[in-house]
């Protein structure tokens, strides 16, 4: 037995800075998210030391709860996580198994049992990442089979705590209620990571990285352009962050493809090709105070 441990060599060969570093390069800001995957991460390695000392060891909960609003890269930071587990061995596999109400709660009696046993037995050896999770408890519908599916995963989240790990994600004020009407639920999620809105500047930066990876650029104008829009289309309904900058940079790249097939018969250039212009931003309806659209997913602004 070893009478002492070497903690960077540890981290060095878990390669969880490898999944640390692939997480800043994917997501803008969330500095206390990060902190607090990277806090994890050292709480776990400390773990592992512990129990190769032959020191007292606790398996440590890591059922999660993320919450903010749609676009935050609360699914992003759970693949994360996910692959920092399975390289630090807690979890087999370190796959992310993604549920919604639909697919844990039945519709007649005995049916919500099988279909939340399914969705934990795919989950095993991984993450289940249970998306709007305060929609599985219904306390105004004597009928509903919510509470079921709640009362197995509490059972499963306990029994199998070593082979899945649980993250309940949803908007903060809603989940802040359904943990408050589940008591046996909010003691078994230990880690509460809040995923703040991006801030304009964010946004962006997080556009310029989906340019970037597509191999287009704004100009100038354009530039500005985009920046004005995000000021409008934040005060509109519907606002998704990150998602709602992914649909505005689909539909500027549209407006470019036709303005460049309006010019049929020209020659066009590298540079053509690649510049969004302050034209193919302002096409947008944001700038007359609409959103198409009426679902944060399904949008397109």
């Amino acid at each position: 037995m070893p009478c002492s441990i070497d903690l960077a060599a540890a981290y060095a060969d878990s390669g969880v800075a490898e999944v640390l570093e692939q997480l800043d390069l994917e997501l803008i800001g969330l500095t206390p998210v990060k902190t607090r995957i990277r806090e994890i991460a050292a709480l776990l390695l400390v773990d592992q030391a512990r129990q190769q000392l032959d020191l007292p060891s606790t398996a440590p909960s890591l059922h999660m709860s993320f919450t903010g609003r749609p676009g935050t890269g609360k699914t992003t930071v759970a693949q994360r996580m996910s692959q920092i587990l399975h390289r630090l061995g807690y979890l087999r596999k370190g796959h992310v198994v993604t549920a919604t109400r639909d697919d844990l709660v039945g519709q007649y009696v005995g049916h919500t049992a099988p279909k939340t046993k399914e969705m934990l037995k795919r989950a095993q050896g991984g993450v289940l990442f249970i998306d709007e999770a305060y929609y599985l408890y219904k306390p105004d519908n004597e009928r509903d089979y919510g509470a079921e599916a709640i009362e197995i995963l509490l059972q499963e989240m306990e029994n199998q705590r070593s082979d899945v790990v649980v993250i309940f994600a949803g908007y903060k004020d809603r989940m802040e209620t359904f943990y408050s009407s589940n008591p046996g639920l909010s003691s078994r999620v230990t880690h509460h990571l809040d995923f703040l809105d991006y801030s304009n500047d964010e946004l962006m930066a997080i556009a310029g990285l989906l340019l970037e990876a597509q191999h287009y650029r704004f100009s100038h104008e354009a530039c500005n352009a985009f920046s004005d829009y995000i000021s409008l289309r934040r005060a509109l309904p519907f606002f998704a962050n990150a998602r709602s900058i992914r649909n505005a940079i689909d539909r500027a790249r549209l407006r470019q493809a036709n303005r460049l097939f309006a010019r049929m018969g020209e020659e066009l250039t590298k540079e053509d090709l690649i510049t969004i212009e302050a034209a193919d931003i302002k096409g947008s309806r944001v700038f007359q105070g609409q959103v198409e659209g009426h679902h944060p997913v399904a949008q397109s602004d």
